[in-house]
């Protein structure tokens, strides 16, 4: 033999030399859920170790990924019910949960980059994405009230606003929004192929947003669908997109190198509720180590072509990763 490949493999200093794919914790989205109050910190039960905090504690527990390399957190906030209805009123309120954690994290910690989720999902009292009428979700509409949130977010410090909702040319209209306001700066994380996943039932649990009827698959993305993917995202490249959203990531690492070889922009992928919530059921069932699989998937999710990733293991990947230093 003149070739032995095992040479490159034949100890772990070896291996540290030419390994290809690293994680870094400027990597990492923290998603981050917030809930009215002070001092309360609640479990969230479908998903193991992942905590729903009031604005306060959702401050401390930043500053403590701070220290630990994390500078990106994309905000999440839960709505009561008497605050939700069909039109997303309090999405706008410059007073709301969202505007107000947005002021409180930038004012404590700068660096911090803060994206925000933009959609209706979660203040809707249908539990949609969009404005319904007639069991119907109105694109249009919905789009409209999607640039103006993005619009109030913008003003109250976001980095980026993240349209989650599949509507179609958003994109645009929220740059136009963005725009036409002075608010040039802000950017747009786009979730440009989102797809109708079983996976996000437990993201539902912790934001009380699964939806009133029906389900997701007349603006979500069909599974079985990978060229859509493509043409999803080159759209919003060209409406102004600034970062491309894949969602979920650990079982569509083939979506994520696909849309990293079509786009010019950063991509980023979120590791979904449902794919962390199966990792943390399978270790406690002993039927895998749990840091051995969540350091895997990561790094299969950053080889396949993400630049950042949104996961509910970041604060446990960056404490693993400053442990190694």
């Amino acid at each position: 033999m003149i070739r032995r490949n095992r040479i490159l493999r034949k100890s772990a200093s070896v291996r540290s030399l030419v390994n290809e794919t690293t994680l870094q914790p400027t990597d990492f989205i923290l998603p981050l859920f917030i809930m009215d109050g002070q001092n309360k910190k609640e479990e969230i039960s479908s998903m193991p170790d992942f905590f729903r905090y009031s604005l306060d504690l959702a401050i401390e527990e930043l500053k403590t990924c701070y220290t630990l390399g994390l500078r990106c957190t994309l905000l999440f906030v839960k709505v009561p019910d008497e605050l939700k209805d069909n039109g997303g009123k309090e999405a706008l309120n410059e007073n709301g949960l969202m505007q107000q954690s947005i002021r409180a994290i930038k004012k404590a910690l700068p660096g911090m980059v803060v994206m925000t989720d933009v959609a209706l999902d979660p203040y809707s009292s249908f539990g949609h994405d969009g404005i319904v009428e007639e069991n119907e979700i109105i694109n249009d509409k919905t789009v409209e009230v999607l640039a103006k949130i993005s619009v109030s977010h913008a003003k109250a410090g976001a980095d980026f606003v993240a349209p989650s909702d599949m509507m179609d040319g958003r994109i645009l209209a929220i740059r136009q929004a963005l725009e036409k306001e002075g608010l040039h700066n802000t950017g747009i994380m786009s979730y440009a192929a989102k797809y109708a996943s079983c996976f996000y039932g437990p993201f539902r649990d912790a934001l009380d947003s699964a939806p009133g009827f029906g389900d997701k698959k007349t603006y979500q993305m069909n599974p079985a669908n990978r060229l859509e993917a493509i043409k999803e995202a080159e759209m919003d490249v060209e409406e102004g997109a600034d970062i491309i959203m894949v969602k979920p990531a650990h079982a569509y690492l083939d979506i994520i190198r696909e849309v990293k070889n079509s786009v010019h922009i950063p991509v980023s992928a979120y590791h979904v509720s449902g794919e962390y919530s199966m990792i943390k059921a399978a270790a406690k069932a002993g039927y895998l180590n749990e840091e051995q699989a969540m350091v895997e998937v990561l790094t299969a999710i950053k080889r396949a072509g993400a630049d950042l990733i949104a996961t509910y293991f970041t604060k446990r990947i960056l404490e693993l990763i400053n442990k190694s230093k």
